[in-house]
């Protein structure tokens, strides 16, 4: 049935455009009077009971209440599909390695990803109606080109045959779009190696298909700043972790995605990964050909997945891990290039020689990766615990010589374990394909200031890279808008424009100026990630307790509006709680109701929770 979606959200992201809801399209409410919108959006009410609800408000003496249901619907009806002048805004996704599970996974075993606190970072800045331009700056890898918006092959992209939208599914790249893309990606970067060039191909690949393929002529000029403190090469997942970058910036643009923020239901929030990881996927398509999925799905969602792709003619079976803690992670590059392609090569040829001898390897890697499943997922599992994550950490060392014995280590591989099992500061193994690339080491806790100082010494003395990061952090990840305070005394904060980004110097620069920060303790204010959306309720006397998405969004929404001159023309607070509670009681199904005796009260309704 049509209905209005009516679940307030006062955030600062853009207005959502309609979505589809079965196979009826929702018109969404809105009021947006004021620079920072204001959007309607999760909460679904059918037409006729909107037209009783402004009866009710009327007679109640609501007028304007009334006055502003109408005036956001004939807004709705109106407004464009994106503004040519929104403010600028950042989004952002980490790089993964591979825990558990390397190698065996080709052979229809388990292997376990987590997301890093490496992150690419994208800054979007709107340009004036008069500029029809698309810029894609890499200052990273010396990258940036434009293109005129008019002379792309919107043509072809067009056509009802072909044309895409936010919703649709896409598992495979059209040869088609993809030819009708290459006239406008061999003209760039002309001065640079091949290797490079064809680096800066890619990346602009990724981006000119999803522009494409999303947008239309009439999409605002922008620039797209793009900077990484992901080694590239390493296999940490910088190419999907930019894929995310894009494909959430470009759907934001188009107001499809709702959110993020702490109230949003759990749902809600992960249909917008969801959204966000399929496009991110057509990026990586574009990129390496036949991505397994694996790295933008963590890219989107964070934390960690359990992965198994038992049938190569189908997408692999994910298992989020949405409890998988934050640890203390040293991540070491050995700056040694490898070929994932050879190294799987090696471990199939040993594989085919020595069946009755490599098929138990496997399957003991695989064990590992569930044993360290199981762990995760008990109901008393507690990462700070000593004694767990010294199980972690010898699965990982475990799984690292089983690695060794298939004969994808490397002996600066086994150098860097050598050291960090010398100085006793953790647990160390290879992540990836292995032959070179990097490796990862669980930091032991009990690890004391002056071990690690000389394990940092002994490392930078056998001219290896080393990361200080951690494991299982967030996922994509929206500033809107860019500003943040980074301890500057202006209260309105710092506005993070195209200069001061590119001019940002290196990892630490990149971190410092606009980084979401380091462990749950220091996460930055501004940033907001869908895979911390659905928290618990926590009630006056600081328990928790469940409650209904469309209940808990009621309430941010109320207490928003109570406060801000700005707001939906509701009636006084608790008048409005009290109506809107007896509806929501009346209207939505059990299951989405909260309990009776709150309900009923317009004071619980008013003072539950604070907006974000």
């Amino acid at each position: 049935m049509p209905g209005l979606n009516v679940d307030w959200h006062l955030g600062g992201l853009p207005l959502h455009s309609p979505t589809l809801s079965g196979d009826s399209k929702l018109r969404t409410l809105s009021w947006n009077n004021h620079t920072a919108p204001a959007s309607v959006n999760g909460w679904i009410l059918p037409e006729e009971d909107v037209e009783d609800k402004m009866e009710t408000l009327q007679t109640n003496g609501n007028d304007a209440a009334a006055i502003g249901y109408r005036a956001a619907e004939r807004q709705t009806m109106d407004r464009k599909s994106y503004s040519p002048m929104m403010p600028a805004f950042m989004t952002s996704a980490p790089g993964k390695v591979i825990v558990y599970g390397e190698h065996a996974v080709v052979y229809g075993k388990a292997a376990m990803a987590a997301a890093i606190a490496l992150r690419s970072y994208l800054l979007v800045t709107a340009l004036s109606k008069s500029h029809r331009t698309i810029t894609l700056r890499f200052p990273d890898i010396d990258m940036e080109h434009t293109w005129k918006i008019d002379e792309l092959p919107w043509s072809i992209f067009s056509q009802p045959s072909k044309k895409k939208y936010y919703y649709d599914l896409v598992d495979k790249l059209d040869p088609e779009l993809v030819e009708a893309m290459q006239p406008h990606l061999s003209i760039m970067s002309p001065k640079a190696s091949p290797e490079d060039r064809k680096i800066h191909q890619n990346a602009a690949s990724a981006f000119l298909y999803l522009f494409l393929s999303l947008g239309s002529r009439n999409f605002p000029g922008c620039v797209y700043t793009l900077r990484s403190t992901i080694p590239i090469g390493a296999g940490l997942g910088s190419s999907a972790s930019i894929s995310v970058c894009l494909s959430s910036a470009i759907l934001l643009q188009l107001r499809t995605l709702s959110g993020p923020h702490t109230d949003q239901p759990r749902e809600e929030a992960d249909l917008q990964i969801e959204r966000i990881n399929r496009w991110a996927f057509v990026g990586e398509m574009c990129i390496h050909g036949n991505p397994s999925g694996v790295d933008n799905t963590v890219a989107t969602g964070g934390k960690a997945v359990v992965f198994k792709r038992g049938d190569y003619s189908g997408p692999p079976t994910v298992t989020p891990l949405r409890n998988f803690p934050e640890l203390p992670l040293l991540l070491v590059n050995t700056r040694q290039s490898r070929s994932t392609s050879t190294e799987v090569a090696k471990v199939a040829a040993l594989r085919n020689s020595q069946p009755a001898v490599v098929e138990p390897i496997l399957e003991a890697i695989s064990q590992i990766t569930e044993s360290a499943h199981q762990l995760i997922s008990k109901s008393d599992f507690d990462a700070k615990d000593a004694g767990t994550v010294q199980t972690l950490g010898d699965l990982m060392k475990t799984n690292h010589g089983l690695l060794a014995a298939l004969g994808v280590s490397h002996p600066k591989l086994e150098r860097i374990r050598d050291i960090v099992d010398t100085v006793g500061a953790g647990w160390t193994k290879l992540t990836g394909a292995g032959g070179g690339g990097s490796a990862i080491t669980l930091l032991n806790s009990n690890a004391s200031p002056s071990t690690l100082q000389r394990l940092e010494k002994a490392l930078a003395n056998e001219g290896f890279e080393k990361y200080e990061t951690t494991l299982g952090g967030d996922g994509v990840g929206v500033l809107w808008p860019a500003i943040l305070h980074n301890g500057s005394d202006d209260e309105n904060g710092e506005d993070i424009d195209q200069e001061i980004f590119m001019d940002a110097d290196g990892r630490e620069g990149i971190e410092r100026l606009v980084g979401v920060g380091v462990g749950a303790l220091e996460k930055r204010d501004g940033w907001k990630f869908w895979s911390n959306a659905g928290g618990p309720h926590v009630n006056s006397e600081g328990k928790q307790e469940p409650i209904s998405g469309a209940y808990r969004q009621l309430v941010h929404a109320l207490n928003v509006a109570a406060d801000e001159e700005y707001s939906i023309p509701l009636c006084p607070v608790k008048e409005a709680s009290a109506y809107l509670c007896q509806y929501t009681k009346s209207k939505l199904p059990q299951e989405r109701r909260l309990e009776r005796e709150n309900v009923a009260s317009s004071n619980v309704l008013a003072r539950s929770l604070s907006p974000d």
